[in-house]
């Protein structure tokens, strides 16, 4: 969207809400290295054409379904309900769609994840610094059990995952250089657990992953190898049988299409891709160049010679791991991906 010539184009974007987060920075603004502010940006500063040119605008809503044959999206608002308005639905036609769903995490069918456990948003993160300090303030309260106290102040996450790591490690930093200073009567009963079902960080060399497993043992993380089975409000169920009380879960498993993507009948990249990484540039190049030829309306560029395909090249992985330490993975994917 942002490369999008807008002399040539009216631009119109549809989405749940009006900002991009850089989703590898929202654990940093759990425990308060980062505000808010820093890692989400508005979509009118992305592209300034949807609030200042008159055929271009941002629609707060989402897409329910596309009529591919008579080009019209379907959607419909989001409001706060009752609270505010109901919400309605309305139809945008189109010349050229750029669908750009983003990933979400996947649930692995295992019950009450979705009410207790996530972090792929602003808002997530927002509820998660509440609850960490909630959390710290309760457990200094007297009259609370021991018990009571060690399942507050105890952070799980789930997940080995890039994301997963650097959550951890966060947590692990803030928990060294902030609670056992400030919150001296409880720095004893808070911990922090990373639960995988095989190793963490299993897309990077083994090497890299034995350094990590390393500093964040040493950063007091713990460790432990199990497979969720349910999720309660209070305690997650490993297969073995094993209860693990929490105070505050995130989840950090595998991400897949959403359920809009799925439901789509187009085709789609393996693992339900529509739109891969750094593709948004490509789009926006051809985008432009088939208007620039002419072919801005639809069904105007059938007859185009569009050029070469997108082709993703794996340029390697990045993963901070707490103490100012960071794995970098530049080793080639041998599968390039359309």
């Amino acid at each position: 969207m942002k490369g999008i010539d807008s002399s040539l184009y009216d631009v119109v974007c549809v989405s749940p809400r009006n900002h991009m987060d850089f989703t590898p920075l929202l654990a940093s603004t759990c425990v308060g290295t980062l505000e808010f502010r820093s890692v989400a940006e508005p979509i009118e500063w992305i592209q300034p054409a949807i609030s200042r040119e008159p055929g271009s605008y941002f629609c707060l809503a989402n897409c329910t379904s596309i009529d591919t044959q008579n080009h019209v999206v379907h959607c419909q608002t989001v409001t706060d309900g009752v609270d505010s308005l109901d919400p309605w639905n309305f139809e945008v036609s189109y010349d050229k769609l750029v669908i750009a769903s983003r990933a979400q995490a996947s649930t692995l069918e295992i019950k009450g994840v979705k009410e207790h456990a996530n972090l792929r948003e602003v808002h997530h993160a927002q509820e998660i610094r509440r609850k960490l300090l909630l959390n710290l303030m309760l457990s200094d309260v007297p009259g609370i059990t021991e018990e009571e106290k060690s399942r507050l102040l105890h952070y799980v996450v789930v997940g080995g995952s890039p994301a997963g790591v650097e959550f951890s490690g966060e947590l692990s930093d803030f928990i060294i250089r902030d609670v056992h200073q400030r919150y001296a009567h409880v720095k004893d009963y808070i911990h922090v657990t990373l639960i995988e079902a095989s190793e963490i960080l299993s897309s990077f060399d083994d090497r890299l992953r034995r350094y990590a497993t390393k500093q964040l043992t040493k950063s007091g993380v713990r460790l432990v190898r199990g497979i969720v089975k349910d999720v309660q409000p209070q305690k997650i169920i490993l297969n073995d049988g094993t209860d693990v009380p929490y105070g505050l879960l995130v989840w950090s498993t595998v991400v897949g299409p959403s359920s809009f993507v799925k439901s789509l009948e187009l085709p789609k990249a393996p693992g339900g891709r529509l739109v891969a990484e750094r593709q948004g540039k490509y789009l926006a190049n051809l985008l432009n160049r088939i208007g620039k030829a002419g072919g801005g309306h639809a069904n105007d560029a059938k007859e185009m010679d569009l050029g070469e395909p997108f082709l993703y090249k794996h340029l390697g992985s990045m993963a901070t791991i707490g103490r100012y330490k960071a794995l970098v993975d530049l080793r080639k994917s041998k599968v390039n991906l359309l």
